[in-house]
């Protein structure tokens, strides 16, 4: 993943415990996962791209009693 050809980097929440797991990530029109691990390049260019300013929605679930 380039840095550059990112378009947008979304949230991504566990369906079964609503916990944040990783992201989704839009880049060259292609979207994909991207895990929590500090170890993972793709994780490390988001962590850039947010450090330059890059925005990251967050449409966390709502809270089931």
């Amino acid at each position: 993943m380039n840095i550059e050809n990112i378009t947008t980097v979304t949230k991504n929440y566990n369906p079964l415990n609503n916990e944040f797991n990783g992201y989704q990530v839009v880049h060259n029109s292609i979207t994909t996962f991207v895990p929590l691990d500090e170890a993972n390049t793709d994780y490390q260019e988001i962590q850039q791209w947010i450090a330059d300013g890059g925005t990251v929605i967050d449409n966390p679930p709502e809270e089931t009693p």
